[in-house]
């Protein structure tokens, strides 16, 4: 197969960047130095959800959530599509005045959701602590195992007859349209597209990515100990701080009937071991929530680093000659990274926006606020 593109990273931003193009004609060799659903979407929660920090971050992420519900009737029971929705918790009456908030903006913006009093939340989540004073149910947020559907969107997705995997091949060099690999060995496309995370920084120097390590906890199996994807309405501003150490409230229920723990989030380190201070402080987070789980068995606990950038969007695009080398070529490179913990959320619109621009096509959000050149001043992806 004569590639008319290379997606570095088979992770579920390459999974689904090589899936649109593929399904869009082209013919896509993915590279990977492990395996499909590795790193990153491998150590994440796979949570799909509407977030509002920006309205690009909104929009990204409406988009991409609408996407993978259309998705969801293809994928197999093996991918754990579940459509069991976002819950708010409100600690206090502040909060409450944020969960009220995100609704009128969810509401203005078309996004379904539900304000619950604190009555209607202890009956829809029996395990949420008495105290709590209320919350916001967003129906239509997903949850979905991550490596496996990036294996679907590789394997069995519309386009996957044109797509080839290697996961024994270890990029060390990105061009225009060569890859050289660790061996020494070069192949080439009309196109490189680099979409393997945190590792892109190393094939592109200039992208403005800093590593912020997170833990997870998965315990034994409790069958409807929660119905929904739980979240304190803190998660918002501890998802994204610049500096120091932070812990949020973060529960959800897997379909084996185990509980996934979070989250936690630390700068400043690459190392992958689990920090049990870190953990514990994390743990102690979730039981201010539910009390209930101090009686729970934990099966393993483990982190991962994701990927981000100073204004907390991901970087979509071409990336500009002073970002790779002096090559005459240098400025047809795209990226496709920087996702921090949306990537599973918002890989598909990713996808989408990246195809457009690739092609030349419409698309049916704004790719500005994303495309790497607003970091590359003087520069145009144009």
């Amino acid at each position: 197969m004569t590639a008319d593109a290379i997606v570095v990273g088979a992770g579920i931003v390459g999974a689904a960047v090589a899936a649109e193009l593929a399904a869009r004609g082209m013919m896509v060799e993915v590279l990977d130095a492990h395996g499909i659903g590795g790193g990153t979407t491998a150590a994440g929660m796979g949570h799909i959800v509407v977030m509002n920090e920006t309205p690009a971050e909104f929009a990204l992420a409406r988009y991409s959530r609408e996407l993978w519900l259309a998705l969801a009737p293809q994928l197999r029971n093996a991918d754990a599509f579940s459509r069991c929705g976002t819950l708010w918790v409100a600690a206090d009456d502040e909060e409450w005045q944020a969960a009220c908030a995100l609704h009128h903006t969810f509401a203005t913006h078309q996004v379904s959701s539900q304000l619950l009093d604190q009555q209607a939340l202890r009956e829809c989540e029996p395990a949420l602590a008495s105290s709590m004073s209320g919350g916001l149910l967003v129906e239509d947020d997903s949850i979905v195992y991550a490596p496996r559907a990036a294996q679907w969107l590789l394997t069995q997705s519309l386009g996957a007859r044109n797509i080839r995997v290697r996961t024994d091949a270890e990029v060390v060099a990105a061009y225009a349209r060569t890859v050289t690999l660790a061996d020494g060995s070069c192949i080439a496309a009309d196109c490189v597209i680099v979409a393997n995370g945190l590792d892109a920084k190393r094939l592109v120097p200039s992208l403005p990515l800093e590593p912020k390590k997170g833990h997870l906890l998965i315990t034994d199996r409790y069958p409807r100990f929660i119905s929904h994807q739980l979240l304190e309405l803190g998660y918002i501003k501890s998802a994204h701080q610049t500096q120091g150490t932070s812990v949020a409230f973060n529960a959800q229920p897997r379909p084996t009937g185990q509980l996934l723990l979070g989250s936690s989030r630390q700068f400043e380190t690459t190392d992958a071991a689990v920090d049990l201070p870190v953990l514990a402080q994390m743990l102690a987070r979730c039981a201010r929530y539910l009390p209930a789980l101090s009686q729970l068995n934990g099966v393993r606990a483990w982190t991962g680093f994701r990927g981000a950038t100073p204004d907390g969007l991901p970087l979509i695009g071409r990336v500009g000659r002073k970002g790779l080398s002096d090559a005459p070529d240098a400025a047809s490179v795209w990226v496709a990274t920087g996702h921090e913990g949306l990537g599973v959320t918002t890989s598909l619109a990713t996808a989408k926006l990246l195809a457009a621009q690739i092609l030349g096509s419409d698309a049916e959000i704004d790719a500005l606020p994303y495309r790497v050149d607003r970091f590359e001043a003087g520069l145009s992806n144009a």
